[in-house]
Formats: C-alpha cells, structure tokens, sequence
C-alpha cells in the first residue's frame, strides 16, 4: 500500500516532467521562406525547373510551389498546337444520300427522282448513277489540284526562307536586324509561332557574391524585426508579400520570430542566366542561424530553428541594376 509520502514524490516527479514536456521549445523551423511547404517566389522562365546542383547544394532541392509565375505550354500556344481535324470531302456525304435514296427508290419501284420503274428503268437508273459518279470524280479531282498547289508553294517558299538561318538571340537574323532573304513590306501570312525565352550567359563576379552575401543577412536581420519597407527593398514585390503573410501568420498566432548572428559558411553559384532586361543568379548558401520564436506576451521561447540551413537563393535585377530577392529553396 502506498503511502502519503510516496504519493508525493510521485505527484512530484509527474508535474516535474509535464513542466518539462511543456517548457521544451519544439524545433520548428521560423526563418524567412521556411514556412512553405516547398519554394517560393519566381526564376523567370525557369521557375519550375530545378536549378544545378552545387558542392552546398548536391542534392535536388524543395521545387517551388508558390509563384506568380504561371506554367505555360510545353510548345508554346496550345492552341496552335491542336492537329487539324480531317474536312470532309466534297460531295461526300450530301451525294451518297441522293444516291442512296435514288437506288431505294428504284427497288421499291420509285425510280431515281420518281419518274423511272421496271427493270429498263433500273437500267436507265444504272447509266445516270454512273454518269454522277464520273462527274462527280472529275469535280473531286478537279478541286483537289487546285487546292494542293498554293499548299505546296507556301511549303516550299517556308523551307527556302529558313534554310540555314542561325537566328540571333532575340529570334531574329545573328546581327539582330530584319531576317535574310525576308521583304520588310511584305505582309506576313498568319500569326507568328509563339517563341520559347531565349537565355543569355551573365558573368558573376566577385562583387555580386559579396551583394549575396550582404542580401543574406539584410533579408533576415528585416525579417526578425518585421520591417516591411526594409523587406520591400531587399526583395521582389513577390516575396515581399509571401514576407508580410508570414509575420502576420506570426502575429496572428501571438508569436514573434527573432532572428540573430547569421554568418555564412559556404556558397557557390548554382546558375546565372539573362531573360530581356533582367538577369538572374541562384545561389546556393549554407549559413549559420540563431532562430527562435518567442510569445509576444511573455517572452517565452516557444519554437527553435536549426542552428544551420542549406537554401538555395535566386536574385534579380535589371541590366547594371542592385540585386534583389527573387525566390527561396530549401535544400536538401
């Protein structure tokens, strides 16, 4: 039998432990982007593809899942894409109903358009069918040679006019003016093919490192304060609104995350690339954190980040512009 004594030890020791089950700060991770169950923010035209893997970053890292940036079609317009649908031929369908109801109505004594009957008029029946079917076969041969022959012309001219071209690198002729062999006054015969984003190389160099870097700690140093302009600044209108969901996620749950003593470890280049006017480059980073989330109210720690997190970080920017924050993956 238990007594008073040992009933309070034990009563003890249990709040013990929940006091401790309870005071144990979850290791959740609270940083910038982390949030997302996958990538966020945009690559331009290679938002959904996965950047290269680096020494940081050897493996495939989260792919992002909220972007602007819609996916278009694998081969440009769909709608330019669809197979033509086969015409029906002339005389086809309407013709063979005359005739068909020409040699019903000869069996049941009717005749061909209701004046023939007997087996002379089947047979006079016979030579007018025969008689439509020449004709008809004349038309249809008729119609198709006129038809084939502007076909086969546009075919051949489309051929001629883009042999051995080597189109520049805004689809037009390699020192970028009219296309060879083409007539400016010439109007063209239907829409344009829709063109896929043509890619440039963009050189990194080691001042654009040291904007990474100096970006990396910026974004965070904004984000544990919950300084909206400075986030703002620092990144997309795009991320800077994934940003501000995410504090006010924070707040609305009456939290605050609080974000310190970021020093980067490793990074390297994952790909650089240019699309019009912007150029682009992810990084992959793998950076040292103090990331912890605490009760607005009391100050209680209630979540803990990781004390490191591999992310790979794409930056934007105009020709000779600043860099800014365009999207954020997880490594893995």
């Amino acid at each position: 039998m238990l007594t008073s004594t040992t009933r309070r030890k034990r009563a003890a020791s249990i709040l013990a432990l929940a006091a401790t089950l309870v005071l144990a700060a979850p290791v959740v991770e609270a940083r910038p982007g982390s949030g997302s169950s996958g990538g966020m923010g945009s690559r331009g035209s290679r938002t959904y593809a996965p950047p290269s893997a680096t020494t940081t970053a050897p493996g495939a890292p989260a792919p992002i899942q909220r972007s602007q940036t819609q996916p278009g079609p694998a081969m440009g317009n769909p709608g330019m894409n669809t197979a033509a649908q086969p015409g029906r031929r002339f005389g086809g369908g309407f013709m063979a109903g005359l005739l068909g109801a020409g040699l019903l109505g000869a069996l049941l004594g009717g005749g061909f358009f209701g004046g023939l009957g007997g087996i002379a008029s089947f047979l006079g029946l016979i030579l007018q069918v025969g008689l439509v079917v020449l004709l008809v076969a004349f038309a249809v041969r008729w119609f198709r040679r006129r038809q084939g022959q502007p076909a086969a012309a546009g075919l051949s001219r489309s051929n001629l006019d883009g042999a051995g071209a080597n189109p520049g690198p805004m689809g037009g002729s390699p020192l970028g003016g009219a296309p060879m062999g083409g007539n400016p006054g010439q109007a063209q015969r239907g829409p344009a093919p829709v063109q896929p984003v043509q890619a440039r190389p963009v050189q990194i160099g080691p001042g654009d490192f040291e904007s990474f870097e100096i970006a990396l700690n910026d974004v965070q140093a904004a984000y544990g304060r919950g300084d909206v302009a400075a986030l703002r600044n620092l990144a997309t209108p795009e991320m800077a609104g994934y940003f501000i969901e995410e504090l006010q996620a924070n707040e609305a749950r009456g939290v605050v995350n609080r974000i310190s003593d970021v020093k980067l470890l490793q990074g390297d280049l994952s790909e650089s690339w240019g699309e019009g006017n912007a150029e682009y480059a992810t990084v992959a980073m793998r950076y040292a954190i103090k990331d912890v989330t605490l009760d607005r109210r009391t100050d209680r720690v209630v979540e803990t980040g990781e004390p490191e997190a591999v992310e790979l970080w794409t930056f934007v920017r105009e020709r000779g512009g600043r860099w800014v924050l365009s999207a954020i993956q997880q490594g893995r």
